[in-house]
């Protein structure tokens, strides 16, 4: 779409005599170093280095809140304060009483995937990680781990397989077809829907903020023909960003509260 863009800014009057990308280069970027090390499954790239930039950024600020607490909060303290109340308030609504032990790791979760999503509006990165496929995988399969492995603890081995692919109160006869179905819900379907929904739109909210911003660069100077379009992607990028700014906020909490829905699932089976 973003060469579809230039390509009409051209042929309408526009000044634009850049390259034209293909789209994959929105999210593929070479490696910057490490890239001849064990085969290049070291090599760090542009995505990595915001990753790490985005996270240095959330430890400074959760380290200068936290490094010296006052009874009386500061402004900054006060809003990790709200920050860590907040995730605890879903995961004791959502788990009950245990979920006081999975408040550290689902803030842990929130504070990352807010970072790692506000990339895509901060200046001079303009890329959240999130919008890259391994990310949202590893945060997926480390969901797993924690949801299998705390109705194991809690449950046991046996009782929880056993209680997962074989739900009581059912007919035997319908196990046939409800055993798979649990199965491939609750051990592969979760996670790949989580995967997926953080994945897909970070990818599409990066593509429609480059495609404004790539309106706005490309027909902007093309007075008189394409001035127009340039003054309404203009108008509309505001919006755009505060729209993004929304869904980067919804998508850290809709991780957070189903990751809290499969831990109770398995920390109490009723649930």
């Amino acid at each position: 779409m973003t060469v579809g863009l230039t390509l009409a800014a051209a042929e309408w009057g526009g000044e634009f005599e850049g390259s034209l990308d293909d789209i994959n280069s929105l999210f593929s970027f070479p490696a910057l170093f490490w890239e001849d090390v064990a085969g290049g499954a070291l090599a760090v790239n542009r995505t990595i280095l915001i990753a790490w930039f985005m996270t240095l950024v959330a430890m400074t600020i959760l380290v200068l809140a936290t490094r010296n607490p006052q009874v009386v909060p500061g402004k900054l303290q006060s809003l990790i304060e709200m920050l860590v109340d907040f995730v605890r308030g879903i995961a004791i609504d959502i788990i009950g009483p245990k979920g006081h032990r999975y408040v550290p790791i689902l803030t842990t979760f929130f504070v990352f995937i807010l970072f790692m999503n506000l990339a895509k509006l901060t200046p001079f990165l303009m890329l959240p990680p999130t919008s890259r496929i391994a990310f949202p995988l590893f945060l997926a399969g480390l969901t797993w781990l924690i949801y299998v492995g705390a109705g194991i603890k809690e449950q046991g081995f046996v009782h929880y397989f056993s209680e997962l692919l074989f739900p009581p109160g059912v007919p035997k006869a319908l196990y046939v077809i409800l055993t798979p179905i649990e199965l491939i819900s609750n051990l592969i379907l979760r996670p790949f829907t989580l995967m997926v929904r953080l994945f897909a739109n970070m990818a599409a909210g990066h593509i429609l903020v480059v495609i404004t911003l790539v309106t706005i660069h490309v027909f902007l100077p093309s007075f008189p023909v394409g001035w127009t379009v340039g003054v309404i992607a203009l108008i509309a990028a505001p919006l755009v960003f505060a729209f993004e700014l929304v869904i980067i906020g919804l998508q850290a909490y809709i991780f957070i509260m189903l990751a809290s829905v499969y831990i109770g699932s398995s920390v109490e089976p009723a649930h």
